[in-house]
């Protein structure tokens, strides 16, 4: 049953359809916006340490714009780095990490236009705090501006919302952060589990503010460290730093053949699950950090935007590289091993059982930050869908049980004997549904946002002149 499941999802949702519309789409945005995301790279790096992005006034839930990139950032940059990077390697070979970057590059431009719309089209809500997403503009883009039926507009949000749910029921953050603190300390798998739902549990009772306060000290905290860690780890292997991008470049393009544990991959899957793994780790398309961005304090859609870029940015180009390189340098891609394990095993071999614990315990923040995100991205689709006291009290459900939702399939597959590839299929098939609607949507009114890239080049860059009429903030 397990096997038809994993062809469905590798064949038919992660397909060529899915696939094309990915690289489609980046490359279409990409022309259209003169590679913006390449043009502007200096401003992208630069700007979220700017003052600027870091101003709020404090007021109700409003995040500055920093806060809310490192709640991004945190409910992005997680297990999937760490454990989804080697696992893909281990499974489609080192040429996995190059189309990696290839899809991180058109990633940065497809976060931009997302982030970007999700800010132009955001709601007020009662308490005065900003909120939008995906459904958001599906619902004033498609069906208020281009006139497509309310009906149709209704059933495609249902559709990524359900999709998004999937996530809820199937997160695999909690089983990822249990093995590696598990295997680590030499103790029960359930033990970790049930302490990262409880701490993740005590955040989100303290509001989104809370989320972005916990996210904007842990982020930067922990990819500096996991960084540095990877370093040191590749200047102790530096001998086998050539012949690892040697191995990535020729892996990209040719079949690879099977080698230790390694059983072997054609570039058709070293292609799928680099675009898969890079999806979910930057989650760039997918269309779940818009609805973060969208609450943030800023005055031009583009300049959050940037941030989308720069979440992209942090997390595959830079996080994700670190893993991919340091499996590949260490020779632990082919040993067999697979998820957490496999970076932790191949981290303890160079720089001993310290940065083993290290990392493990930089795993469990991680999925603390992510879960936490994910809190936000569940409550603002529930929030869009529902209104009234059937509303408040869903929300209240959900808020009482989200943290606990991980702990339940770290349960079942300890209990059950369950394994990371297992879980890796189950990731990807809750990440193309919402991908494919979300981006099928971008492309039908990507025109607003190249208009809103238009008006940030004339008001901030001198590029053009600034059309007076032109409305920044949609408005009904």
């Amino acid at each position: 049953m397990f096997a038809k499941f994993e062809w469905f999802t590798t064949n038919i949702l992660w397909g060529l359809p899915l696939l094309v519309l990915c690289v489609g789409f980046g490359v279409y945005a990409s022309i259209r916006t003169g590679f913006i995301q390449i043009r502007l790279l200096p401003k992208i790096l630069k700007y979220p340490f700017s003052k600027e992005a870091n101003d709020s006034d404090g007021a109700g839930e409003k995040l500055s714009t920093f806060e809310a990139v490192s709640v991004a950032i945190g409910g992005s940059v997680g297990v999937a780095n760490i454990s989804g990077v080697g696992t893909a390697i281990a499974t489609g070979g080192p040429g996995a990490l190059f189309w990696m970057w290839v899809a991180a590059i058109l990633a940065m431009v497809t976060k931009m236009a997302e982030v970007s719309l999700a800010v132009h089209y955001r709601e007020v809500d009662e308490k005065g705090d900003h909120i939008g997403g995906p459904t958001y503009y599906i619902m004033k883009g498609l069906h208020e501006e281009k006139g497509w039926s309310k009906g149709l507009c209704k059933l495609l949000c249902t559709v990524f919302g359900g999709g998004i749910f999937i996530t809820f029921f199937l997160t695999l953050q909690n089983y990822t952060t249990s093995e590696a603190v598990g295997s680590t300390f030499g103790i029960s798998y359930l033990i970790p589990g049930l302490v990262l739902s409880i701490v993740n549990w005590i955040i989100i009772w303290g509001g989104l503010k809370s989320v972005g306060k916990v996210a904007s000290y842990l982020v930067p905290i922990m990819c500096v460290f996991y960084i540095g860690c990877v370093i040191v780890t590749l200047f102790l292997n530096a001998g086998a730093i050539p012949g690892a991008f040697a191995s990535i470049f020729k892996g990209a393009f040719t079949t690879q053949a099977a080698v230790g544990g390694f059983a072997g991959a054609t570039v058709s899957q070293a292609l799928r699950l680099g675009f898969a793994r890079c999806v979910y780790s930057n989650e760039a398309g997918w269309g779940t950090s818009p609805m973060v961005h969208a609450t943030a304090e800023v005055d031009h859609p583009i300049k959050q935007g940037l941030m989308g870029a720069f979440e992209v940015f942090v997390d595959t180009i830079v996080v994700c590289s670190a893993t991919g390189i340091l499996v590949i340098t260490t020779g632990y891609w082919h040993s067999g091993l697979l998820g957490a394990e496999l970076t932790l095993t191949a981290l303890e071999a160079s720089i001993g059982s310290f940065a083993r614990m290290a990392i493990a315990l930089s795993i469990f923040f991680f999925a603390l930050t992510t879960g936490t995100g994910w809190f936000i991205y569940y409550k603002t689709l529930l929030t869009h869908a529902f209104t009234g006291n059937f509303q408040k009290n869903i929300l209240f459900v959900q808020k009482l049980i989200s943290p606990f939702m991980g702990y339940i399939i770290t349960c079942i597959t300890v209990l059950g004997g369950g394994t990371p590839a297992e879980l890796w299929v189950m990731a990807d098939f809750s990440s193309a549904v919402p991908t494919f609607v979300n981006l099928f949507v971008l492309l039908i009114i990507s025109g607003r946002f190249f208009e809103l890239v238009k008006d940030y080049k004339a008001r901030y860059m001198g590029i053009g002149q600034v059309d007076p009429n032109f409305k920044i903030f949609y408005e009904k």
